[in-house]
């Protein structure tokens, strides 16, 4: 038998549609004669969708190895389900909203081919249009949180590269963003695959971190162009909810990676933004619908903080409540981004509403998790990730 060059992961939950399209461009640009020389194998892994994915998958691509979860688990544990079955040298988390094209994924692999100290590499993602989108951010830390991102990126683009300032050749960044993220299993081997503690959101930012310290190199390149249609697998994704997540995988991030102090004096700097932003929108409000609905989010976010962060209120208990099944834990590819950037990983986002959320994000596009400030952050996130599924995030694709 043939060893495998990629294993490709897509994960989804209620997105049938962009599944079938995905694999569509799968078959065309990475199958038969013209790519003889590229041995792939493809997983779709399915958050336990109530639309027929898995049984329109299981019926017209019997190429592709199913993994079908019973509920949602969320991003991490949704892609951890097939990554423990991989055999590729590398494996393509991919996004079920993103474009797959021949070159690009020929481009990435042979990067990480020449590179034998880069353990993952990331396209440079754009819109449909050709609008570059945010593909790398930094780790979140006190002082992403503390600074705009605009600033960061405009006096130090070298340290804090973005769409922006966008690098005209292969470099190292702190992370890439989950919508096609290329990993060598040798890696995965050795720091072990995504955490599952994070439900959706940040789990692609830690991922990169933990490589980074066990000294592999993250790469972004350029000149690997992806189309990714940013935000069209979260469109049903419950703000409020998508914010509380985002947030909870945030201070996880922070206690585990930048301990308790930090986490308490971003998550300070958060509620003190989320205060300034509700007495804004509160001036606007009697003049705009959208001022309104973005007031409630964050009243509810307060909220939610006043309460102390409780368990309750984000992606996972939204699923559980839209499901009759019990929530698995994270079985989809998420979506990619929130307040901060994911700084990762749903999306960035959320919707036309998230997006449209200028009052405490930047131009985010991202990730789960971006460049930007946390509330920025979280705003590329959605863009980046397909919709978590109300159990878990689409994972990311959740469907990230």
């Amino acid at each position: 038998m043939s060893e495998i060059d990629l294993s490709i992961v897509v994960l989804t939950w209620n997105t049938r549609e962009l599944v079938l399209q995905c694999l569509d461009g799968i078959d065309a640009e990475l199958r038969g004669d013209a790519t003889a020389d590229l041995v792939i194998e493809t997983f779709v892994v399915d958050n336990g969708s109530q639309d027929g994915t898995a049984e329109a998958v299981r019926d017209r691509y019997p190429w592709v190895q199913l993994i079908a979860l019973p509920e949602n688990v969320g991003y991490a544990r949704g892609n951890n389900a097939a990554i423990a079955s991989a055999r590729g040298r590398v494996v393509l988390l991919l996004n079920s909203d993103v474009s797959i094209d021949r070159a690009a994924v020929l481009r990435c692999l042979e990067v990480l081919r020449q590179s034998p100290d880069a353990g993952a590499a990331g396209p440079h993602l754009v819109h449909v249009d050709g609008r570059p989108q945010n593909s790398m951010h930094p780790f979140p830390s006190f002082w992403t949180e503390l600074l705009p991102s605009l600033w960061l990126e405009t006096l130090w683009p070298q340290r804090f590269p973005s769409k922006r300032h966008l690098p005209r050749e292969t470099r190292d960044v702190d992370a890439v963003r989950g919508a096609a993220f290329f990993v060598k299993r040798e890696v995965i081997l050795q720091v072990g695959a995504l955490a599952e503690d994070y439900f959706f959101f940040l789990e692609e930012t830690d991922w990169c971190l933990r490589m980074r310290a066990a000294g592999w190199r993250v790469l972004f390149v350029p000149d690997a162009r992806v189309v990714h249609q940013l935000g069209a697998s979260s469109k049903r994704v419950d703000p409020l909810a998508t914010r509380i997540e985002y947030h909870r995988s945030l201070y996880h991030f922070l206690r585990v990676h930048r301990g308790a102090a930090t986490a308490r004096a971003v998550r300070a700097i958060r509620v003190l933004k989320s205060l300034g932003s509700v007495a804004l929108l509160g001036l606007a409000a009697p003049f705009s619908p959208n001022a309104r609905r973005r007031g409630a989010e964050r009243r509810g976010l307060l909220r939610w903080h006043h309460a102390g962060c409780p368990a309750e209120g984000g992606l996972a208990s939204l699923s559980r409540r839209e499901s009759p099944l019990p929530s698995v834990a994270d079985a989809a590819d998420s979506v990619d981004s929130a307040d901060s950037a994911d700084s990762k990983d749903l999306t960035s986002r959320l919707d036309s509403a998230n997006a449209a959320d200028s009052t405490d994000s930047a131009p985010r596009g991202q990730s789960a998790v971006g460049p930007v400030s946390s509330t920025e952050a979280l705003d590329e996130v959605a863009e980046t990730r397909e919709p978590p599924p109300p159990g878990v995030a689409s994972p990311a694709r959740g469907e990230r």
